[in-house]
C-alpha cells in the first residue's frame, strides 16, 4: 500500500481498519497523541478542540467534496446530508 497522507481516506473492503488507521465512525481522539490530524482537522467533525476532536463519521454514509456542482445543492466541509434509509413504493422498483 502506497505511504497515505495525514487525513487521507481511503474505502477498505476489510473488517478492520489496517494498522496506522482509524474507522471514519465519528469517534473522539485525543488531540495530544494526534497534533498532525488535528492541524487538519480542526472541529470541523466535533470534539472540543482542547483536549479531543472527533473524525468524519461516515457510517451509513459516502465521502463528498464540498462545495456545487452545476445543478446541485452547496455543501460545506464537515456536512452531514441525505439519509440512511429510503422506503420505495412498488411502482418506484423496475421490473
Amino acid at each position: 500500500m502506497a505511504d497515505p497522507f495525514v487525513a487521507e481516506i481511503r474505502i477498505f473492503p476489510f473488517y478492520f481498519a489496517p494498522r496506522g488507521w482509524a474507522w471514519c465512525d465519528g469517534q473522539l481522539l485525543p488531540l495530544s497523541q494526534n497534533t498532525a490530524l488535528f492541524s487538519l482537522l480542526g472541529t470541523t467533525y466535533g470534539g472540543n478542540g482542547k483536549s479531543n476532536f472527533a473524525l468524519p463519521d461516515l457510517q451509513g454514509r459516502l465521502p463528498m467534496h464540498p462545495g456545487q456542482g452545476p445543478g446541485l445543492s452547496l455543501h460545506d466541509l464537515g456536512e452531514t446530508d441525505g439519509t440512511e434509509t429510503v422506503s420505495l413504493l412498488e411502482s418506484e422498483i423496475p421490473n
